[in-house]
């Protein structure tokens, strides 16, 4: 089971401008984690420097105990970009097998989180002709095959159908039940009602890191949007 993401003071700037501000937090294993703001906000940023893709200016970044861009991290990450990564002109199938060759995955593994992500029927379809949401089900199972302990999903519902995206999450909430840890980015505020914990942020800044329960009942509001709303002042 993965020790979970700690973070402490953690700054990223490029350019002398800074993208994340002294960001403090942790995020558990065994729930899931809403990373919610606003387009801009920096949370891809902090996403890429999960998984060692972003160095960090100051401060720390530790996942499992060890400080990102371990290489021991490498196997231990699943990383699912707002673009999903495929090549078009393979199958479902042979795009999975490529990248289980990268990792050391098994056939077996192949045939697995292709069950998983529901795109048996799709086996053998190219990838060119899948749907937006059946290519990012793709994207999805290449990030499961390592089995990783940790899972950074950059917006992996946005602008999926409401069938699509219930079975996510339901997929999502059954990953966490396994103990693995979770972040899920989304610029929609309803996205987080879905999550036990979240994390607020607005231009580079955090504004919550704790259950989602805990930000209503000291917001004294019904919704993170409403809660959103009132941590920034209303602002714009």
């Amino acid at each position: 089971m993965s020790g979970g993401i700690v973070a402490h003071k953690l700054v990223v700037e490029k350019q002398d401008h800074s993208i994340l501000d002294s960001l403090t937090f942790s995020v558990k294993p065994g729930v899931l984690t809403g990373l919610i703001g606003p387009s801009g906000a920096g949370k891809t940023t902090l996403m890429r420097t999960i998984v060692g893709l972003q160095i960090p200016s100051r401060g720390k970044l530790q996942v499992d105990g060890k400080v990102v861009g371990d290489k021991s991290l490498r196997s231990k990450i699943g990383y699912v970009t707002q673009s999903p990564a495929i090549y078009d002109d393979l199958t479902v199938e042979q795009n999975l097998l490529y990248f289980a060759r990268l990792i050391q995955a098994s056939k077996a593994n192949v045939t697995s989180v292709i069950k998983v992500v529901d795109l048996t029927k799709q086996t053998k379809q190219l990838a060119s002709t899948l749907s937006g949401g059946q290519r990012a089900r793709v994207s999805l199972a290449i990030a499961l095959l390592g089995d990783p302990d940790v899972l950074i999903l950059d917006e992996p519902t946005v602008g999926l159908d409401p069938v699509l995206r219930h079975h996510l999450w339901g997929l999502f909430g059954a990953l966490a039940k396994k103990g693995k840890t979770i972040i899920i980015s989304s610029h929609v505020m309803d996205e987080a009602e879905r999550c036990e914990n979240v994390l607020l942020v607005r231009s580079g800044s955090l504004l919550w890191s704790d259950s989602r329960k805990k930000l209503l009942q000291e917001t004294k509001t019904q919704s993170v949007e409403q809660a959103f709303l009132k941590l920034v002042g209303g602002k714009q």
